[in-house]
């Protein structure tokens, strides 16, 4: 099987870094396990560098293995690694780099924006340098035959943690062959206290077949340490006013570590939703419009994640288990009318804690997404049982369905066909109960995250539907019709309902083909029943 892809390495600690230690502590006594136990979920954390993730590991009751232990149920890494069995997980999707790289992003939203630009309006207007320089030159001469003057943030393609951003209001100095990403700039903020300020949302992304995202009802504000002015000549290069970024701000004397909610140059999102409901804004409306640009921005992403992740999966049919997720950091800016607009999307966001409020926001995240994902002890062994039964079934030429002979008569084909299509719909069948099962789970496990996606309103779930139709037709484009059908498959959507009606449907035409009378049919078998026969197994 092939493995993973390594999109790229997650840079490695450098002066500017989050401390990725702990020093703010938990007065919590932490569990260490030596023996390998029956029964004890494993995880190997050898792959991060933060402390907190250990600790959240530890409260779990998972059990660290070493190092170079490969079979631990869980693996955590800051970039994506390795081949991996069905019963383990990883905190990576391959392909999830198509939104997390700035020129990335930038590229993917281009496309779906000329596709559907009034769903897209969340993205400020982005040139990709070297391959858009003279679109961008000839839209500054435009502004200059108007008479009006932008401020444009200039970026590096690939860059993070604020490293060589810069803003400027002429762009004839800009190199012409340099990988940058230059965005019109959000003069217009909503301010705190007179500060310029962005959230960072902590999004779990479950599965990518079918696409499950979750948002955290809490993050950070992260906050200027300059009052904010509006660019001119005179204040571009003043980062500390311009931009949000804690590896930036950390180092100016007027950055404030204070420990209380409703004070420093770091808050927590929950204290943003109450400052916002006690001045009388929206609240209902704020975390409505910040998981749309969510579940949008991941729906770009979603054709190029499937695509990445079924090629790591040869095999596998569509929909089983994921062995991948992925904890995701959104960067969003608001304006001074509370719309969202993206910043960037880390895939590997700091889980440093340096502070109490870093402590409290990142552990919740991290506990959370854990139980959320639903771990068993069973897991292996199921799928060690799984993989020895199939080898049995291959060594003595086992197989449910008979191999369909040269010189087949035209009744042995359609029989043939109609018992490959009932292997697949009972296939099928046993995916769909096991998400039922596994939304069951979901609900009870929540704790402070929210489902956004696939959302309980009919109406924005067939709106998000037709939006993905859109980023897979786009993808599509210009690719083989097998490729197309593969990913297009029309069994991923069908609910259990459907599916037994199809094999029902199978079972009429069986008895036809027989010559046998079709027998009235009596009522589905009980989804509680269902339900039950499932749990005990």
């Amino acid at each position: 099987m092939p493995s993973l892809p390594q999109e790229r390495v997650i840079q490695g600690p450098s002066p500017l870094d989050l401390n990725t230690e702990l020093p703010y502590q938990s007065t919590m006594k932490r569990k260490v396990r030596k023996k390998k136990k029956k029964g004890i979920i494993t995880a190997n954390v050898a792959g991060t560098k933060f402390e907190i993730v250990r600790l959240v590991i530890d409260e779990m009751g998972f059990m660290k293995t070493p190092d170079e232990d490969e079979t631990s149920n869980l693996i955590w890494c800051d970039s994506a690694i390795a081949e991996l069995q069905n019963y383990q997980r990883i905190n990576h999707f391959p392909g999830m780099g198509e939104i997390c790289r700035k020129d990335f992003l930038a590229r993917n939203m281009t496309k779906m924006i000329k596709s559907r630009p009034l769903d897209y309006t969340f993205v400020p207007r982005t040139w990709i340098f070297p391959a858009e320089y003279t679109q961008f030159q000839n839209y500054m001469k435009e502004l200059k035959k108007k008479r009006k003057q932008k401020t444009f943030i200039v970026k590096p393609a690939n860059g993070a943690m604020g490293h060589g951003i810069s803003l400027i209001r002429n762009g004839d100095k800009l190199p012409s062959q340099d990988h940058l990403i230059v965005q019109e700039y959000i003069e217009k903020p909503f301010l705190m206290e007179g500060y310029k300020f962005d959230l960072r949302i902590y999004i779990l992304v479950t599965s990518c077949d079918p696409l499950k995202i979750f948002l955290y009802h809490d993050g950070l504000v992260r906050m200027g340490t300059e009052k904010y002015i509006p660019p001119n000549e005179s204040n571009l290069t003043q980062l500390y006013m311009h931009l949000t970024n804690y590896s930036v701000n950390k180092h100016n004397e007027r950055f404030e570590r204070d420990e209380t909610e409703n004070k420093g140059s770091k808050r927590s999102i929950k204290w943003f939703t109450e400052f916002l409901q006690a001045n009388q804004h929206d609240v209902a409306k704020f975390w409505s419009d910040i998981s749309e640009l969510v579940v949008k921005t991941l729906i770009v992403a979603e054709p190029h994640v499937l695509h990445a992740y079924r090629m790591c999966r040869p095999g596998q049919p569509p929909g089983s288990e994921s062995v991948c997720f992925e904890v995701l950091g959104f960067d969003i800016l608001l304006d001074r009318k509370l719309k969202p607009w993206l910043l960037e999307i880390n895939r590997a966001p700091s889980f440093g804690t340096d502070q109490k409020i870093d402590y409290d926001v990142k552990r919740g995240v991290l506990l959370n997404a854990l139980k959320l994902l639903n771990i068993r002890t069973s897991d292996k062994r199921r799928n060690l049982a799984k993989q020895k039964a199939e080898a049995q079934r291959r060594l003595y030429g086992q197989n449910s369905i008979k191999r369909l002979l040269p010189g087949s008569s035209d009744w042995e084909q359609q029989r043939h066909q109609l018992e490959r299509r009932k292997e697949e719909l009972k296939e099928r069948l046993a995916q769909v109960r096991k998400q039922i099962l596994k939304e069951e789970h979901e609900n009870r496990h929540m704790g402070n995250y929210r489902r956004i996606y696939p959302p309980e309103d009919k109406t924005l779930l067939e709106k998000y539907e037709n939006l993905l139709a859109v980023a897979f037709q786009t993808f599509l484009s210009g690719r083989a019709a097998s490729f197309q059908r593969e990913l297009n498959n029309p069994l991923k959507r069908m609910k259990e309902e459907d599916i037994l009606d199809l094999l029902e449907q199978c079972e009429i035409d069986d008895e036809k083909l027989m010559g046998k009378t079709v027998k009235p049919r009596g009522p589905k078998v009980q989804y509680l029943y269902i339900l039950k026969v499932l749990k005990n197994h």
